[in-house]
C-alpha cells in the first residue's frame, strides 16, 4: 500500500463529530485546524505540543488528505470559460 494512502486512513469523516469536517481519526481535531496552524507558521513539533495526542504521522495525514483533496481541483481562466460558451460565477 502507498504512504499516502496509508495516511489517508487517519482521517474521518463522521456526521456526529464536528458536523461531518475531516478529523483525525479518533479525535475531535480537524484537519482544517492543523492546516491553518501550519499555514501560520506553526510547526508540527509546537503543534504536538498543544495536542500531545497528535503523532508526527497524523500530522502528515492532514496534509496529504487536502493535498489528495487539490489533485481533481481545477482553476480555469475565464478567456477559457468564454470559449466553451460557461459564464463564470
Amino acid at each position: 500500500m502507498h504512504k499516502a494512502d496509508q495516511l489517508i486512513k487517519l482521517i474521518e469523516i463522521n456526521p456526529k463529530k464536528l458536523g461531518g469536517k475531516p478529523v483525525i481519526k479518533g479525535t475531535r481535531i480537524a484537519v482544517e485546524q492543523i492546516l491553518r496552524l501550519l499555514a501560520a507558521g506553526v510547526p508540527a513539533e509546537e503543534i504536538r505540543q498543544d495536542f500531545p495526542q497528535l503523532s508526527q504521522e497524523q500530522i502528515l495525514a492532514a496534509v496529504t488528505y487536502a493535498s489528495k483533496l487539490m489533485e481533481d481541483f481545477h482553476v480555469y481562466p475565464r478567456e477559457y470559460l468564454t470559449q466553451i460558451k460557461l459564464q463564470p460565477a
